[in-house]
């Protein structure tokens, strides 16, 4: 046997086991994807309503449309407060007191509406009062709202 013979038997070999392996690779991915495909949705005789026909005309709707309700004004904020929204990704901690080392009492989460009611002397901390539950009143750290006003 020659050293040319040896080599196209190589050659053939390898050439159709990568013809083989492609096939099996495509043959898997076009079944896999028939398998995550949705099937239809089975329609039932109740699923359609009854259609109008000419001998049957729809029926006009004898309630008129009611007109919306006036939305009730904001209510009064006390004197130096401002309506705000948290912008700290992870939210803000509620506390007692203006300090670390307070109880913790809740949370307000981001992007949530408060009200802030006053700051401390230093600026650090402000009072916040959540919009939605006038129950969640503490105190914050501040630079961690943005005022909406």
């Amino acid at each position: 046997m020659s050293l040319y013979n040896i080599f196209k038997f190589l050659v053939g070999f390898v050439l159709a086991f990568v013809i083989l392996a492609g096939a099996s690779v495509a043959a898997a991915l076009y079944f896999a994807a028939r398998l995550t495909e949705l099937p239809d949705r089975p329609t039932f005789a109740n699923d359609n309503p009854p259609t109008a026909t000419a001998s049957n005309p729809p029926k006009p709707n004898p309630n008129p449309t009611p007109t919306p309700a006036p939305t009730p004004a904001a209510p009064k904020l006390p004197e130096g407060a401002y309506r705000a929204v948290v912008v700290q990704p992870i939210g803000l901690i509620l506390r007692e007191s203006p300090n670390y080392e307070a109880t913790r009492i809740g949370g307000v989460g981001y992007e949530e509406k408060v009200i802030v009611l006053e700051e401390s002397e230093d600026k650090n901390w402000q009072r916040v009062q959540a919009e939605e539950d006038s129950n969640r009143v503490g105190w914050v750290k501040g630079g961690n709202t943005e005022p909406l006003e």
